[in-house]
């Protein structure tokens, strides 16, 4: 498992390691936490519960390869862990240079840097040949919305009610920096 060291925005100390099927409790747990606005904007929908076939594909599917997911843990004061947040990148089958990406903060969590951490580590992490973001958010998310903007050019076009496409055209990896399975960064 690859580790990665991070500070939160207030100096909180971080840890982010990809996401395993051990962790798929502890996404099912995270969720039940979230407040329905949370859920909404990450699903686009209604979703009171994960379900099983749900936490397969964002738990047991993710490969490394075209299918990328973190998990962010904040560190307290006593060394224990608290999770804060996931970040996950999904190559499209039909279009191998494109990925769809999604971030879950946990409510007490958001406004305090966690989505910045996990997607600055997400990017260097992304699968290989992916150059741009295509996805759907709510046009109300005024914070995934700056969040895209700050990764590349952008493009959003309305999709229906309450509803945008956005496109992201990504910077090429900076490949001094960029990790791999090997790498374990503490």
């Amino acid at each position: 498992m690859v580790f990665a060291e991070a500070r939160l925005k207030d100096g909180t100390r971080a840890l982010i390691w990809e996401l395993l099927p051990s962790d798929r409790e502890a996404v099912r747990e995270g969720f039940e936490t979230l407040s329905e606005e949370t859920r909404f904007h990450r699903f686009l929908a209604a979703v009171p519960h994960l379900t099983d076939t749900m936490l397969d594909h964002l738990v047991d599917q993710v490969d490394g390869v075209d299918h990328v997911a973190l998990a962010l843990v904040v560190v307290d004061d006593d060394g224990k862990g608290v999770p804060a947040g996931v970040a996950r990148m999904i190559r499209y089958s039909d279009r191998r240079d494109a990925a769809d990406v999604a971030v879950t903060v946990l409510d007490e969590w958001q406004r305090k840097g966690v989505a910045t951490v996990l997607l600055d580590e997400l990017m260097r992490r992304r699968p290989a040949g992916v150059t741009r973001l295509v996805t759907t958010v709510t046009a109300d998310n005024a914070g995934s919305l700056a969040m895209l903007r700050r990764l590349g050019p952008t493009v959003a076009e309305p999709a229906g009610p309450n509803r945008l496409d956005v496109e992201v055209e990504l910077p090429a990896p900076d490949r001094e920096t960029s990790t791999t399975a090997q790498d374990e960064i503490l």
